[in-house]
């Protein structure tokens, strides 16, 4: 999953920028696919010698449609309920600045033209949706990329995506699970910040 989540996961930070709170979950991933691809068109080269300026650009399109409380607190799972409000949202800070350093390097190389949206299978219901995708590697090799939203006061926002048939949620929380099992929620977050400084995003639902 991790190696092909790398090669994938990038698709997911392109399909959310620039959405109006009124779309459909469906018209936010449709109009917003090529969003980070016009920010990168012809800047590859600048930005893979300037990665905190793309962590920027990044941020800036993505936080305010990604649900990061929502995907914290799935990440977390069972170790939610035991930690503190600020262990919550110290992990959170620090899980999305992870996902986007993790990331980004990738995001130089994907091309948008490889990527297909199906047609809506089924319609929303009053607060989840899933919209199915498809992204052609550059082997050739076709992937199915599912994007889990919820409806927030704030717009439809995506908290999950599926990379063939694995939730990157899913994925991380059980990473992160056997981590914190043995050495406590404290030195997993202590440990991601060091590997993420400035970490400072707040959690927003």
């Amino acid at each position: 999953m991790r190696a092909r989540a790398a090669a994938v996961l990038p698709a997911m930070f392109v399909m959310l920028g620039l959405a109006a709170e009124d779309l459909t979950p469906r018209e936010v991933v449709e109009q917003t696919a090529s969003g980070m691809q016009a920010k990168l068109q012809g800047r590859q080269e600048y930005y893979t010698d300037n990665l905190d300026q793309l962590y920027e650009v990044i941020d800036d399109i993505l936080l305010p449609h990604f649900d990061v409380r929502l995907a914290g607190r799935m990440v977390l799972g069972k170790h939610w309920g035991s930690a503190t409000g600020d262990q919550r949202n110290r992990f959170i800070d620090v899980f999305y600045t992870f996902l986007i350093r993790t990331y980004a390097k990738g995001m130089l190389e994907f091309d948008q033209d490889g990527l297909t949206i199906f047609a809506d299978q089924q319609p929303p219901t009053e607060n989840r949706a899933v919209i199915r995708t498809e992204l052609q590697l550059d082997d050739g090799t076709r992937v199915p990329v599912n994007y889990s939203l919820r409806k927030s006061s704030k717009g439809w926002k995506v908290y999950d995506v599926r990379i063939d048939g694995v939730s990157y949620v899913q994925n991380y929380r059980s990473q992160f699970n056997a981590e914190i099992s043995v050495r406590g929620i404290d030195a997993v977050i202590v440990r991601l910040e060091s590997e993420t400084p400035d970490a400072t995003t707040e959690g927003e639902g």
